[in-house]
């Protein structure tokens, strides 16, 4: 079983690809900028591309294994074992808008355990402007592939040791919301003078993996929507794997179908830097309890 998620995780990297290719193809057309204004555009509605792109990553899986088919129609009945594809949009909405290289295209693989809990299993993260992916599968380790001028390099990845927010990198993505941007930056101005640096890239999907391979020491964002849950599960495993910690800002575990106040570090500086996110000026916290996910440290 294990040798075949390993060897699945290979060939949906090579689905996400071509999806890439497709989905980069068109962020190089000319758009008008007018109809991308954040005041008249709500980005959680995605992009005209996503479907087209979600539609095409979903019929090339379904040559490798359909399982029980796509993880936004699952159904209320389940089997210890059973399998769904997790496929989202593009990552990165106002990047790939922008003409921004940040963004990704995810694909993960939910299984339910015996208690009825569905974890990702299995995720891949292809960013085509950047020539990266991010491809791990549940006991396999997580793995950075990246084109050079030489040919492909694949890496076994690892977070840094980094274990004080002093002299730390740390990430944070916030909504176009007004009212979760503010939640976002009640925090980053309460960690002023802590972090060596503070970025904001995105998506989260790249955040999170970039905290597994140790760019970041930690990230950060609230109010992350079920629409994310594409990004997030796909990152989650590649974090797993590579013995990171994924949580809700309180410590609880995700909750894989409503909204998250997400953190993700090396295990080392959580504990100093969860202060400064469970006393922001929140309003409400999304946090909620399921079984532990496998591979979670």
């Amino acid at each position: 079983m294990q040798a075949g998620l390993r060897e699945l995780a290979v060939q949906v990297s090579r689905i996400a690809e071509d999806a890439g290719k497709h989905a980069l193809k068109d962020q190089l057309m000319p758009k008008d900028l007018v109809t991308l204004n954040t005041v008249q555009r709500d980005y959680s509605r995605g992009l005209k591309v996503d479907d087209r792109l979600s539609q095409f990553i979903y019929n090339r899986l379904t040559y490798i294994d359909p399982f029980k088919g796509r993880w936004e129609d699952r159904t209320d009945e389940w089997a210890p074992g059973d399998r769904y594809w997790c496929v989202g949009g593009v990552d990165g909405v106002i990047n790939y808008s922008r003409s921004m290289a940040e963004w990704s295209v995810t694909i993960s693989l939910f299984e339910f355990n015996e208690f009825g809990s569905a974890q990702p299993i299995l995720g891949v993260i292809h960013a085509p402007a950047l020539n990266l992916t991010y491809l791990a599968a549940r006991q396999q380790g997580a793995i950075r592939m990246r084109k050079t001028p030489v040919g492909e390099k694949r890496e076994k990845i690892m977070p840094s040791t980094v274990s004080h927010l002093d002299g730390s990198i740390v990430s944070f993505g916030m909504s176009y919301v007004p009212q979760e941007a503010q939640h976002a930056l009640n925090v980053v101005a309460s960690l002023a003078g802590k972090p060596a640096d503070i970025k904001r890239i995105g998506p989260v999907s790249l955040d999170v993996c970039k905290v597994a391979d140790g760019t970041y020491d930690a990230y950060f964002e609230p109010h992350l929507h079920e629409r994310d849950v594409p990004a997030i599960s796909a990152a989650a495993v590649v974090l797993w794997e590579a013995q990171g910690q994924l949580s809700t800002w309180e410590g609880g575990l995700i909750h894989w179908r409503s909204q998250n106040d997400l953190v993700a570090t090396n295990g080392q500086i959580i504990q100093e830097l969860q202060p400064y996110l469970i006393n922001s000026d929140c309003g409400e916290s999304y946090h909620h309890h399921e079984q532990k996910p496998a591979g979670q440290q």
